[in-house]
C-alpha cells in the first residue's frame, strides 16, 4: 500500500533501531543496499536516500511516506505534509540545530554584524541566504558539500552548519553566532498519499508504532508486591507515567503494584523499594508506551 523512504547516513543506524523496536523491522541484503523491505502489510517498499533529496521526493509524489529533517524540508521549500515530530537524532533524542558558526576570535556578535561580502560555506545555501537577508546582511554564500568547517578560515569567514552537541564546532575553534532552525526528525507524507483515506490509516499506524517505540525509550515496567501496611509508603516512592496499578491479592493481606518508571535512577529507586517493603520486585524492559 505504502511506498517509503528512509534516510541514508548519519541517520541511517538510529533510523533501523527504531523501526525494529517498532516492529517494523528493515530488511536488506546489506547496509549498501538501497532497496529494502518491511514485513507489514502496510508497507508494499522500502528505498535509502539521502535525506536532503526526500522531501523534493515526497513532494513529487515519488514515495507516499518518508522520514528525513525539518531542516531539509526547510532547505528545499518541500510542500509536503508533516505527520509529526519524531524525536531521535543519530547521537541523542535532542534536536540538531543549523547554526551560524564564526572563528573564536571573531568580533562579531550577531549575523547583523557581520560585513558586506562575508563568506560563508554551507550545505544550506537557501536557508542560509534568506535567514541573511531578513537581517539586511550581504554575503557571499558557497555551497558546500563536506567537510564545512574545516575551511574556515582559509576558504571561507564563518560557516552554516549542523550541531547536536556542538563538540565538534568547540573542536575546529568555532562558536556559535546564531541559530537558523532548531530541527526534529519528521514523519512527512506526499499530499495525493494523505488525501487517500486507506493510505491515510495506514500512515496513523506507522506513527503511533514509531511514536510508542520513542516513548518506550528510558523506561522500563517494575513490578512489585507489597503488604497493605506498607503500601503507601511504597507507592509514594514511585515515579510514574501515571498512577500505579494496584490489585489486591487472593491469598494474605498483599497488594500487586504495577508501573512505569525511568530506567535513570532505578539501580537506587529498587534497593530503596525492598527496603519500605516491597517483596518480589521485577523489573521488565519496555518496546512501546501507546498513550
Amino acid at each position: 500500500m505504502l511506498s517509503l523512504v528512509l534516510p541514508k547516513g548519519s541517520l541511517e543506524r538510529a533510523t533501523l533501531e527504531l523501526f525494529d523496536a517498532a516492529d517494523l523491522t528493515v530488511r536488506r541484503s546489506s547496509d549498501r543496499d538501497y532497496h529494502a523491505s518491511i514485513d507489514d502489510p502496510r508497507i508494499d517498499r522500502a528505498r535509502f536516500l539521502r535525506p536532503q533529496e526526500i522531501p523534493s521526493y515526497i513532494e513529487r509524489g515519488l514515495f507516499d511516506l518518508g522520514i528525513t529533517g525539518r531542516d531539509w524540508i526547510e532547505e528545499t521549500e518541500a510542500e509536503v505534509v508533516s505527520l509529526g515530530e519524531l524525536h531521535y537524532s543519530k547521537a541523542t533524542s535532542a534536536p540538531v540545530r543549523v547554526v551560524l558558526a564564526v572563528p573564536a576570535s571573531a568580533p562579531w556578535e550577531s549575523a547583523a554584524d557581520m560585513p558586506e561580502g562575508v563568506r560563508i560555506s554551507t550545505e544550506f545555501p537557501s536557508l542560509t541566504r534568506r535567514f541573511l537577508d531578513a537581517r539586511g546582511v550581504k554575503a557571499m554564500v558557497i555551497p558546500s558539500y563536506g567537510a564545512t568547517e574545516a575551511k574556515v578560515p582559509d576558504i571561507v569567514d564563518a560557516i552554516v552548519d549542523l550541531t547536536e552537541t556542538g563538540s565538534s564546532l568547540r573542536k575546529n575553534g568555532l562558536r556559535v553566532l546564531d541559530t537558523l532552525l532548531t530541527s526534529y526528525t519528521e514523519l512527512i507524507a506526499s499530499a495525493a498519499a494523505f488525501a487517500d483515506q486507506a493510505k491515510r490509516a495506514a500512515m496513523d499506524d506507522i506513527a503511533l508504532l514509531l511514536r510508542g517505540a520513542i516513548q518506550a525509550r528510558g523506561n522500563v515496567l517494575l513490578k512489585l508486591n507489597v503488604p497493605g501496611g506498607r503500601l503507601g509508603v511504597v507507592t509514594d516512592m514511585l515515579p510514574a507515567l501515571s498512577s500505579p496499578t494496584i490489585t489486591t491479592l487472593a491469598r494474605g493481606d498483599m497488594n500487586a503494584v504495577e508501573t512505569v518508571v525511568p530506567k535513570r535512577g532505578v539501580n537506587t529507586l529498587i534497593p530503596a523499594l525492598k527496603a519500605a517493603g516491597a517483596q518480589d520486585i521485577l523489573e521488565i524492559p519496555i518496546s512501546k508506551i501507546v498513550e
